[in-house]
């Protein structure tokens, strides 16, 4: 089978305008959004960033589940197909991340077995990745996904090249989390001894001598308080902005905060997020975490559900608004709605209110704490869900991404 999607008209350039611009171009905020929008054209998530054992746990997903997710890395549309789904439509505004997502499924239908598929993605620095490409891949994937790993990068060299040179040092977060790296060994600290403790206190030990100090370097909070700083993380100005509670705390604060549950809330042997961010790459144990797409009890359900998945390139108000009334149970926004200004987040609401059967769920994530629908989304959408305050708290709490202020779930009543 060939992997297809259904692409709209509008660029990637396009969608992302449309979803990030608030502000005139002459103006300082109109710079910083289409500063991002610039920068997040290219890959920018070699690995989704939200926790899918959390997501799934909260979606209680049905063999007749129709379900829309953004894909983003595409690991969590992987992963959610072991709860065997009727129909995942996963959306993205980048293209690039639609080409990685149609990879990882062609991948999973025409490689032999689950080894070559660990070696393909997990460990992702092996120079035979590039031959099973060609060999076996890249004959079943669309022109689109093809002419993107094809393709030369800035280097000379071909993109599907790097899954021989560890394809998760690049893409901006990865090239973001190896300049932290850099950046914290020149001012005394070094994120990678963290990959060597062998327990939780040992984490903490690692965390308060060597991560902990940074945060009050003058240099770290001079570069954090600018909007920008974060752009490698995929974070656009509004949500920085509510990622330090519009100017009431200092980035550097937050990021601390975020990154000790990150470096020490979950046991290493469990959160792959850690090993992501510490070692910039998967660990290389028997027993290492990994993705439940990349998990090997996994390979098979998966291998043969790939065409339950529907890669698309578009705005996910526009693909909604191209669906039925009461098609679709199951929503997975990840972080998108702290980007929305109020129009845009009623637009999405409305959609979705109007596309959800009786006892739909939606899940997301936000950079603050607490859900930003009150308030913002008109009442008359709103009381149409339930939220679901004491599950998402808890779900937050096992949420091993541990980079995000809050976890939400909504339900409509049946």
């Amino acid at each position: 089978m060939t992997i297809s999607a259904r692409t709209l008209e509008p660029t990637s350039a396009e969608l992302l305008g449309e979803a990030v611009h608030q502000n005139g171009l002459f103006s300082a905020a109109g710079v910083l959004e289409r500063t991002f929008t610039f920068a997040f054209r290219s890959m920018v998530y070699p690995q989704i960033w939200e926790d899918p054992r959390a997501d799934m746990e909260a979606l209680e997903l049905t063999p007749q589940s129709r379900m829309m997710t953004i894909s983003s890395g595409g690991c969590n549309a992987l992963s959610y197909l072991t709860q065997n789904p009727a129909r995942i439509y996963a959306v993205d505004l980048n293209e690039t991340h639609i080409a990685l997502l149609r990879l990882k499924l062609a991948a999973a239908e025409h490689l032999p077995n689950h080894a070559t598929y660990l070696r393909f993605f997990a460990g992702a620095e092996d120079h035979r990745n590039a031959h099973l490409y060609t060999d076996l891949i890249a004959p079943h994937l669309d022109a689109e996904s093809r002419g993107y790993w094809e393709g030369r990068d800035i280097s000379g060299r071909r993109r599907i090249t790097r899954f021989g040179r560890n394809f998760y040092r690049y893409g901006l977060l990865g090239r973001f989390i190896s300049a932290g790296h850099l950046i914290a060994k020149a001012l005394g600290g070094d994120p990678s001894k963290l990959a060597g403790a062998r327990s939780r206190d040992e984490q903490k030990q690692i965390f308060d001598s060597e991560l902990a100090p940074l945060f009050d370097k003058p240099l770290v909070r001079w570069a954090t308080s600018n909007r920008a700083s974060l752009f490698g993380l995929g974070i656009p100005p509004a949500q920085y902005d509510a990622l330090c509670d519009n100017g009431a705390r200092h980035m550097a604060d937050v990021l601390r905060e975020r990154v000790e549950r990150l470096a020490t809330g979950f046991d290493l042997s469990d959160n792959y997020f850690a090993w992501q961010a510490f070692n910039r790459g998967y660990s290389r144990d028997r027993n290492a975490p990994l993705p439940p797409y990349l998990e090997k009890e996994n390979f098979a359900a998966i291998k043969t559900r790939t065409n339950r998945i529907t890669p698309m390139h578009a705005n996910m108000i526009h693909f909604l608004r191209d669906e039925p009334a009461e098609s679709l149970d199951r929503y997975s926004l990840l972080d998108a709605q702290d980007w929305m200004d109020t129009t845009t987040l009623n637009a999405l609401w409305g959609q979705i209110t109007r596309t959800a059967r009786p006892g739909a769920r939606v899940i997301f994530r936000t950079a603050g704490e607490k859900t930003i629908l009150p308030g913002r989304v008109d009442e008359t959408l709103l009381e149409q869900w339930t939220y679901d305050a004491g599950r998402s708290a808890e779900l937050f709490a096992r949420d091993r991404s541990a980079i995000y202020g809050g976890f939400h779930l909504y339900i409509k009543p049946e």
